[in-house]
């Protein structure tokens, strides 16, 4: 079994008093980062505050402690926010409580399985592309509460979203608009002042006793939830029906997909920041067990957050204790702060809000993508239009489908087949033809040799020219022989063979020599022997069945 160690459990006497300070107020400074943060992403997403804090406090705990990053924080983040809307649209709360503990289900799997190398293999447009689609559709979201709009409940699709807005455009209520402008001057500005309590937090409780002291009149948490209540809720188990959860293995697969991409990339950075490693199969087990836990409290999704465990990490945390700590924070302003937080006006999450969609939508990165490389440029674009006017789950299949295309074309072009009559062939190789035998021929395979390539293969092989007695096929310079580069092989040596030309091919990699003796193919190790071979009346090996 692939071994599971926490990072929780490494650090030993690294762990001194003063250490254990730093982490302690750094989980303090970043669970008041994750107060508004939690609260607004679990209202975007279509749940209550409550719901966003639950999931802030269960996932942060179970991820710092039990993770493979040592300064990872855990919650909500923006990244979920319309695929949690989306699922609770089709399948209510109760269904999306399932699918996230079905994705915790798949992240243990992946984790245990090793599979969290495989995350790094998906290209930049295609992460860029569905983050910065998601950056748009949360801060398209917020345009009704920014601008005070009476639009009720959104649909979850953009478009439709889009028109919604617009079709109630003339209800803007100016002190809305006044408190989220108000909230991001603040969130630009404050930093400046090199203050450590962060901007976000500043923004909360000065536009909330603004509002309250001035009796501005606006929508609040209040007036739209009720008061929250205080403390964890008890767990308890969603209610879906049996003959429903085959509609939610594509969900659940999102989820879980999403989670290890935003929670390895939260990681990667994270070691970046501090020159430590995380073990990504112990990070995904932990996120898993996560999303297994949360919804049995009521909780949605969560995953490592890249901005919070940034925040961490300035803020002086080095272990899970910090990550613990936020969790703690946040568990004692859910148990005696419920009053307060109802005060909030729903104008400054829209404005905290925005700013994490700008931040989110990494525009530099999408321009410079999409003025480079036109297949880059193809799959950023894809993945973007896909995820904004579709949905997440066929923004990422569309993405990863483009790429991979574009990617075997690329290595189906590298593909070559070198003769002595070829402009790039070397030196050496024109050398080793010179002593040949006057009835043979020798050929040399370079590139890549794998289904996309097989065509090329296939077409330069029936365009020789000549056809002589022996021809010798070197397939050294060849890489990843498989199955249906084998059959081109096997074709087009029987092709020959039935018109009196004997193939031999040379190899010395024991898979290549294995999948050529499968399909009865004469081979040698090295072109002398070949040549030797050549003399001798040919001996067809057996072909594996």
């Amino acid at each position: 079994m692939p071994r599971f160690r926490p990072k929780l459990l490494d650090l030993g006497s690294d762990l001194t008093r003063e250490r254990m300070f730093r982490d302690i107020t750094a989980g303090v400074i970043v669970g008041i980062v994750a107060i508004p943060l939690a609260i607004a992403f679990g209202i975007a997403s279509g749940v209550t505050p409550r719901q966003g804090l639950v999931t802030a406090i269960i996932a942060g705990a179970l991820i710092a402690g039990l993770g493979g990053s040592r300064v990872q924080i855990g919650g909500p983040t923006g990244a979920f926010v319309v695929l949690v809307a989306s699922i609770i649209e089709r399948f209510g709360v109760d269904g999306l409580l399932v699918a996230t503990m079905m994705a915790g289900a798949l992240l243990i799997g992946a984790g245990l399985l090793r599979a969290g190398a495989l995350i790094r293999f998906i290209p930049l447009p295609v992460t860029t592309g569905f983050t910065s689609g998601i950056a748009l559709i949360i801060a398209t979201g917020e345009l009704g509460d920014a601008f005070g709009l009476s639009t009720g409940r959104l649909p979850a699709a953009w478009l439709p979203k889009l028109q919604a807005l617009a079709a109630h455009a003339t209800t803007a209520h100016f002190a809305a608009f006044a408190i989220t402008a108000i909230t991001i001057a603040i969130i630009a500005l404050w930093p400046r002042t090199r203050s450590r309590i962060p901007a976000p937090f500043v923004a909360l409780i000065v536009t909330t006793l603004a509002v309250h002291f001035l009796h501005v009149d606006v929508e609040t948490i209040g007036t739209r939830f009720g008061e929250l209540p205080r403390g964890l809720p008890w767990p308890t188990l969603p209610a879906v029906s049996l003959q429903r959860l085959p509609e939610l293995v594509t969900p659940a697969a999102t989820i879980a997909l999403l989670a290890a991409i935003e929670s390895l990339l939260s990681a990667v950075v994270a070691d970046a920041m501090t020159g430590r490693r995380h073990r990504s199969n112990t990070e995904l087990v932990a996120v898993g067990v996560a999303n297994i836990a949360t919804p049995l409290f009521g909780g949605i999704p969560a995953t490592g957050a890249i901005a919070r465990t940034a925040t961490n990490i300035r803020s002086g945390g080095t272990t899970p204790i910090a990550g613990i700590t936020h969790a703690v924070t946040l568990l004692v302003v859910l148990c005696t702060a419920g009053p307060l937080a109802a005060r909030i006006p729903m104008a400054t999450l829209a404005g905290i809000l925005l700013v994490v969609a700008w931040h989110m939508s990494e525009w530099r990165s999408f321009l410079r993508l999409a003025r480079g490389q036109r297949d880059d440029a193809a799959v950023l674009l894809t993945t973007f239009g896909f995820t904004v006017l579709a949905d997440l789950t066929v923004g990422i299949g569309m993405g990863i489908g483009l790429a991979g295309l574009l990617f075997v074309r690329r290595m189906s072009s590298a593909t070559k087949v070198v003769s002595g009559e070829d402009e790039d062939d070397d030196p050496q190789a024109a050398a080793r033809r010179a002593w040949l035998p006057a009835d043979t021929r020798l050929l040399e395979v370079r590139g890549p040799l794998f289904f996309g390539g097989a065509d090329q293969l296939r077409t330069a092989l029936d365009l020789l020219p000549d056809r002589p007695r022996v021809l010798l096929i070197d397939l050294a310079a060849a890489s990843g022989l498989d199955t249906t580069a084998t059959r081109t092989l096997r074709d087009f040596a029987r092709r020959a063979e039935a018109r009196n030309t004997r193939v031999i091919f040379v190899t010395r990699d024991a898979a290549v020599a294995t999948a050529l003796r499968r399909e009865g193919l004469e081979r040698a190790q090295s072109v002398e022997r070949a040549v030797e071979r050549a003399q001798r009346p040919p001996v067809r090996p057996e072909r594996e069945t």
